[in-house]
């Protein structure tokens, strides 16, 4: 979810403006794009928690591909921070909770002279589509928290939230609420995927790689030349258009390809023609 570099992303919405927010926006690869796409966006429900200082926005949210949450958590500075989860991967965070409530129930008091060299004092990794997410439960001198970290494979932004050690039980509990309304059923396509295909062109290497998300399939198209990438990504209904378009451009190019030795040969035969 357009999480990140450094984890801040604008939030939409009116309840979020209350800090400070306004005017803010927010794009990423669940939400639709733009502001005629936004339009048939629909928030189906809202939770609010309030813990220690931050607030947390639990929403779910569907378009025409599907159905997600989007968490947002507000700092009491209003800084604030966004990740995005599928039904699926929501129901699979919210195990994970689980499992992270009883670990840290059964830790002593903090000791602040005997932290972790980085802190850690429990991971777990959830992998969806081109996602991955990282919860962190860790320690530093204000205490223990849930670091929940979003990345894109190949590159991508980045997001975060700091979820308080002490709510992870009221976080879980607030999921699992929307997820028994919801389900866990993220829509959207159910077949299997196409494998990735390659080609070689001089010295440059180009990638076709076929993904899903909250708004459906996609194709990946990455240009790779030494250590530079380049990538577009065309939506699934876009692709007999796309072709469409590639096809009248190759069809161009080989009649005009195929009429330049006619030309030539006319030339020719012209100028034969003049020196008889």
């Amino acid at each position: 979810m357009s999480d990140l570099g450094s984890g801040d992303e604008g939030i939409s919405g009116s309840k979020y403006n209350a800090s400070n927010m306004e005017g803010a926006s927010s794009r990423n690869d669940f939400d639709t794009s733009g502001k005629a796409g936004s339009a048939v966006e629909q928030e189906l429900a809202t939770k609010m928690l309030q813990i220690q200082s931050k607030r947390f926005y639990l929403d779910v949210k569907q378009n025409r591909r599907g159905r997600f949450i989007k968490v947002a958590e507000i700092g009491a500075d209003g800084r604030r921070s966004q990740i995005y989860l599928a039904l699926s991967t929501a129901a699979e965070f919210r195990d994970h909770l689980s499992s992270f409530s009883d670990y840290y129930a059964s830790l002593g008091p903090p000791n602040t002279d005997n932290l972790p060299e980085d802190g850690k004092l429990k991971s777990e990794m959830m992998i969806k589509d081109n996602r991955r997410y990282y919860l962190d439960l860790k320690e530093n001198a204000r205490g223990r928290f849930l670091r929940v970290s979003q990345t894109i494979t190949r590159g991508g932004p980045r997001s975060q939230i700091a979820l308080p050690a002490q709510g992870m039980i009221e976080f879980r509990d607030a999921l699992t609420d929307l997820l028994e309304e919801f389900g866990a059923n993220d829509g959207g396509f159910k077949g299997d995927l196409p494998e990735e295909r390659h080609m070689k062109v001089d010295n440059k290497n180009f990638y076709f790689d076929i993904g899903q998300n909250n708004r459906g399939v996609y194709m990946r198209i990455s240009e790779v030349k030494n250590n530079f990438r380049t990538s577009i990504t065309i939506p699934e209904k876009c692709w007999i258009r796309f072709r469409d378009i590639f096809n009248d451009y190759c069809d161009k190019m080989k009649k005009s390809s195929d009429s330049t030795p006619i030309t030539a040969d006319n030339n020719l035969q012209t100028t034969a023609n003049s020196l008889k």
